[in-house]
């Protein structure tokens, strides 16, 4: 089999993306999911145990990498979110590639919430950002358990800005209703499907 089109799926902060990856899911495309791959290489056995004991002894707890210590290593550290990223980024590849390699589907989605920001577009065939209106972006977020006004623009200032985002994008997916969103997932996949048949 030839190798699949690869989507990659980004969105800011509180924008439904997730909801967004598995209507693509439901539609029967392969989703690797950069978040759940960081979560598996940092539970108990995972691959970024050994690496980050290496640079940050503490925050290895019960064989698992503590995301807590991490998170006040880097609030006192500045060069810590470099250290671990040098480690976590090369076995995120490695994971993600395995993950297309050994894909079945004609459409691969790429989950990844900071694409941009990592420069993930190069390595996709097109790019969809799932996108909805600021307030209700605000009102999404702020309705988290234990999210606050600070944290979620800690976050934000962070992520490549959404009007930025629709910009760059090949796909954007208005996230507003479920039904909008899914009517949009179809029309992109019927799209590439037809791109690549024609």
């Amino acid at each position: 089999m030839n190798s699949p089109f690869l989507l990659g799926l980004t969105g800011s902060i509180g924008m439904g993306k997730s909801t967004t990856a598995k209507m693509f899911a439901e539609a029967g495309l392969e989703v690797w999911d950069a978040d759940a791959a960081v979560h598996r290489m940092y539970g108990s056995g995972g691959a970024a145990v050994e690496p980050i004991r290496e640079i940050c002894p503490s925050a290895i707890i019960g064989g698992a990498v503590s995301r807590d210590v991490l998170k006040s290593w880097i609030a006192q550290d500045p060069t810590a979110l470099t250290k671990i990223e040098k480690v976590v980024h090369p076995l995120v590849a490695e994971d993600r590639l395995g993950f297309v390699q050994n894909a079945k589907s004609d459409i691969v989605v790429l989950d990844i919430p900071l694409l941009y920001e990592t420069g993930g577009d190069t390595h996709v065939d097109a790019v969809a950002v799932v996108s909805a209106p600021a307030k209700l972006q605000r009102e999404r977020v702020l309705a988290r358990p234990g999210m606050t006004v600070e944290q979620f623009e800690s976050i934000l200032a962070k992520q490549t800005p959404d009007e930025e985002k629709r910009q760059r994008a090949d796909f954007i997916i208005p996230s507003e209703t479920i039904e909008g969103a899914r009517a949009k997932v179809g029309q992109i996949i019927a799209d590439i499907r037809n791109s690549l048949n024609a």
